[in-house]
């Protein structure tokens, strides 16, 4: 009678006990990451149930070595879930720790102990480098192959390889390339942060005989970047060369360190040309099979230099590596008006070609990329102006694979030429690179255009964020320009898990700051290329920190970045000619606004640069003021909120009539005046209608990269929301639609980057994957479907649709750290849905819209009577509803 009793007390409490879970186990906000030297990684993870109104309320984490336990947290009381410390023994050098957690709901529950994930540590301290930099004896433009041969005796228990480079390098042991990287190191301020991979290599390792080898390419750190009077601004080291070792510990507690020494072999191979701009030249007639395997004939190669290169500026990479995500095949193969072959992937995309081919010894294949054909239908090149983005490739006389290794291109047709006949489309496929970036959001709706712009968005996203943001991804530039990364951050955070990608790039920004504070053009800089200190770029050493925080959480950011915030809010001061009014310096201003040509009339919407200033000079110190509170500093707090509050007054005197007009009459001018704060209050909405009329007057946007990101929040913020969906839906020239019409599949530099007969105008400057204007994105998830947070890392978050444009229906999802928010709704004859997910552990506000709180219906039933939500008021035209973690569906008939 007992054990039945028991059993059934088991039997009820096993489906209690699995309506809380946990899932999605990050360590530093990455899966299973690499390189950790963190002395107190962050942990995060997700907790699911199927249940409404479910919070955390303990946690317990273990954490094992090897099979031990090296850290139990306990039952700690907490919610949780997204920036827990790492608080056991000191972890230890190349060594993989595995840790599970298990969670209790505010309802008495417990989940199981989650999965085990992992974490493979880094090197602990610099001293525990062995290795020395090596290099070949004689260095060509060709990619030099390093090797050497060791012997493993006994049986390992793990092996951890360390690796660098002066340029890019490929890894092999055995045969076998290491990881699935592609462009490693990775771009960063390399006199300051050179990363150094760091690589679970114990299956790779065979008893007996082994052989480690390492490719080299020229890559960002010796290729000439840039531009300075059409020739390529020179941001050359000095040489090739390579850093590595493998730490190998046996089973007997032995060690043993396979490093670059005086003792490699180096030669070259097929790899006889590679730079970023120009492309690589590949001779297969050289390649030298077997040569990264243990017995290969080393004998004609040449030693190796060492080097005595620093090893101070080197640092664990804490970012997700760049990899293939896809490959693409031809949609179509063109002939040409001028008889050229042209294969076209029906995608504007960022990677490198591969195909397969037989052809005659000494047969040289040249493959050219373009982003577009010209108005003729021809293959256009122009606007790439001195890169020379082609893959030449001679053939052995056999069957030969050909793919670049140490470069990539832009692109969405190939010219091939070389190949005698007809292409044959089944040789070909295109891989798709860029950073290892989880997918974090998706956004559709009634309208396929809109649809359309969405993909385009995204696939820019996907083209430039290749290791750094850049700019664009095809011509001779491809740099991480501060104010394309800056008005893109929010529009991004929503589509791709950007938050160690851009942790690394602003560790980056720091070390290039200059010491007055003025934060460079582009990030990794180049001396003598550009400037610093412009209003727009340099606030993105403010704009994106702070936006960071908010949207994932972790205030690490702020501690890392924090120094750099005040920096440039300092400099900003102490630059004003008159008190807080800063109208010093040379500025982009709001670049590639609307203008008109001869234009005799002021049509073109050209903003006052002061007046720019002013307004991103009072946000920056806005956020350095609200980052200092987050991070206890109350009375830096007060200070930097005192200089805003002034900034803002000396805007008002200097900028402001008091009928509500700016100096600068722009859609520009007046939307930074209101996003940003910069008015009395009883004033905003007098700036408001100014705005408005702005619009009007126009039928279309004006705005440039300063504006655009803002224009369509701050007309939804003042009930425009009509006005933000005409810009939206414009499908002329300037409109965010216009490129959709021309067949664009990414997001173009200019609003006319190809005008309606397809001609190609700005041959100078002229991007056609560049996602600044794809800011829009942030709009259509946190204003038009309405999804936002109202707290850091959307521990409380907000939906709040925004309905019109002739829209029936509009979706959004976000990975949020908490786990997926979703929000749809749908207008339909007599009757309008609203239905959302949000997260367990969070909780949120839901604005439905409504004629009255009475109307509204939740479960079939009036909202007021529901169980789950609680009814909090009505204005403005919504019924506020606050909820708790679920699914809910909110109707009003019509």
């Amino acid at each position: 009678m007992k054990r039945l009793l028991l059993l059934f007390i088991v039997a009820a409490w096993l489906p209690a006990a699995a309506q809380v879970s946990v899932s999605s186990l990050k360590v530093n906000h990455m899966t299973e990451p690499s390189g950790v030297v963190d002395a107190e990684p962050v942990l995060s993870w997700v907790v699911e149930s199927p249940d409404r109104n479910v919070m955390q309320q303990a946690y317990e984490v273990r954490v094992y070595r090897d099979g031990r336990s090296v850290w139990r947290s306990g039952r700690v009381e907490s919610d949780d879930c997204v920036t827990v410390a790492y608080g056991g023994e000191p972890l230890a050098s190349g060594t993989r720790y595995e840790w599970q957690v298990r969670v209790w709901d505010d309802r008495g529950r417990v989940s199981k102990w989650s999965e085990r994930s992992s974490w493979l540590t880094g090197m602990m301290t610099a001293g525990e480098w062995q290795a020395k930099w090596i290099l070949p004896e004689e260095q060509t433009d060709a990619s030099p192959m390093l090797r050497k041969e060791f012997s493993v005796s006994k049986p390992v228990a793990s092996a951890v390889a360390y690796i660098t480079s002066h340029g890019m390098y490929e890894a092999s042991i055995n045969g076998a390339k290491v990881g699935d990287a592609h462009y490693a190191p990775g771009w960063t301020s390399y006199d300051k942060r050179l990363q150094y991979q760091t690589y679970d290599v114990t299956d790779m390792l065979q008893k007996g005989a082994n052989a480690f080898g390492l490719v080299l390419g020229r890559g960002w750190y010796l290729s000439l970047l840039g531009w300075s009077s059409g020739e390529h601004q020179i941001y050359a080291y000095d040489r090739m060369a390579a850093l590595a070792q493998i730490v190998v510990t046996y089973r007997d507690g032995s060690r043993e360190v396979i490093a670059t020494d005086g003792t490699w072999r180096s030669s070259t191979g097929e790899i006889v040309h590679s730079t970023i701009y120009d492309g690589e030249t590949i001779d297969a007639r050289l390649i030298q099979h077997g040569w990264n395997t243990a017995g290969f004939d080393d004998g004609s190669w040449r030693g190796v230099t060492v080097a005595d290169y620093p090893m101070d500026n080197l640092v664990s990479s804490d970012s997700e590596p760049v990899v293939t995500h896809e490959y693409r095949t031809p949609v179509e193969v063109i002939t040409t008006p001028k008889g050229e072959k042209v294969l076209d992937f029906g995608q504007n995309m960022v990677g490198r070609e591969i195909f397969t081919y037989k052809g005659r010894p000494g047969q040289e294949i040249v493959i050219s990329h373009a982003e577009v054909l010209d108005e003729k239908g021809n293959f256009y090149t122009v606007n790439l102006r001195s890169a020379k983005a082609q893959s030449r490739y001679i053939c052995s006389g056999g069957e030969d694979r050909f793919e670049p290794s140490f470069t990539f291109y832009g692109f969405r047709y190939l010219k091939v030429e070389g190949i005698e006949g007809d292409l044959d489309p089944e040789d070909f496929k295109a891989a798709v690179i860029f950073s290892d970036l989880a997918e974090a959001g998706s956004f559709s709706s009634s309208n396929e255009q809109v649809n359309q712009l969405q993909s385009n968005i995204q696939w820019g996203l996907r083209g430039n964020f290749l290791d750094i943001p850049t700019d664009c991804p095809q011509r001779d530039e491809r740099l991480g320009w501060a104010g394309d990364a800056q008005v893109f951050f929010r529009t991004a955070t929503f589509n791709r898990d950007v938050q160690s990608f851009f942790r690394k790039w602003l560790k980056d920004l720091a070390a290039d700051q200059h010491a007055d504070g003025q934060v460079t053009d582009i990030i990794p800089t180049i001396e003598g290329l550009v400037g610093a200190g412009r209003t727009g770029w340099a606030d993105v050493a403010t704009i994106v920190p702070w936006q960071h925080y908010m949207a994932y959480g972790d205030k690490r950011i702020l501690e890392n970045q924090y120094p750099s915030m005040k920096a440039w809010v300092d400099f900003m001061v102490g630059q004003c000619t008159e008190p807080y009014l800063w109208n010093t310096g040379w500025h982009y201003g709001d670049w590639l606004f609307y203008s008109v040509d001869n234009d005799t009339s002021g049509v073109s919407a050209v903003t006052y640069k002061p007046l720019i200033q002013q307004c991103f000079f009072a946000n920056s110190a806005d956020v350095t003021a609200k980052a200092a509170a987050v991070l206890g500093l109350d009375k830096e707090a007060a200070y930097y909120a005192d200089v805003a509050a002034k900034a803002r007054e000396a805007f008002c005197n200097a900028y402001l009539t008091p009928a509500g007009y700016l100096v600068s009459a722009t859609q520009t001018a007046y939307v930074l005046a209101l996003n940003f704060d910069m008015l009395p209050e009883a004033m905003r909405p007098v700036v408001a209608a100014r705005l408005a009329d702005k619009v009007r007057e126009y039928g279309h946007i004006t705005t440039g990269f300063l504006g655009t990101p803002y224009i369509s929040h701050v007309l939804s913020e003042w009930g425009y929301t009509d006005l933000a969906y005409m810009l939206l839906l414009r499908q002329q020239y300037p409109g965010w639609l216009y490129p959709v019409t021309m067949g664009a599949t990414t997001i173009w530099e200019r609003w006319n980057s190809m005008m309606p007969d397809r001609t190609i105008p700005n041959n100078g400057m002229n991007s056609f994957n560049h996602y600044s204007y794809g800011a829009i994105g942030d709009w259509l998830y946190r204003d038009a479907v309405g999804l936002h947070e109202t707290s850091a890392g959307f521990k409380t978050m907000a939906v709040k649709p925004h309905v019109g444009g002739g829209f029936t229906q509009m979706r959004a999802e976000h990975v949020t750290p908490y786990g997926r928010a979703a929000a749809e709704w749908r207008d339909a004859e007599g009757l309008f849905t609203l239905e959302v997910t949000i997260p367990v552990n969070t909780t949120a506000e839901i604005y439905v819209p409504s004629a009255s709180a009475d109307e509204v219906m939740l479960d079939g039933a009036a909202v007021a009577a529901s169980k789950d939500a609680s009814l909090e008021g009505y204005a403005d035209g919504y019924t506020r509803v606050k909820v708790g973690s679920g699914t809910y569906r909110f109707e009003v008939k019509r």
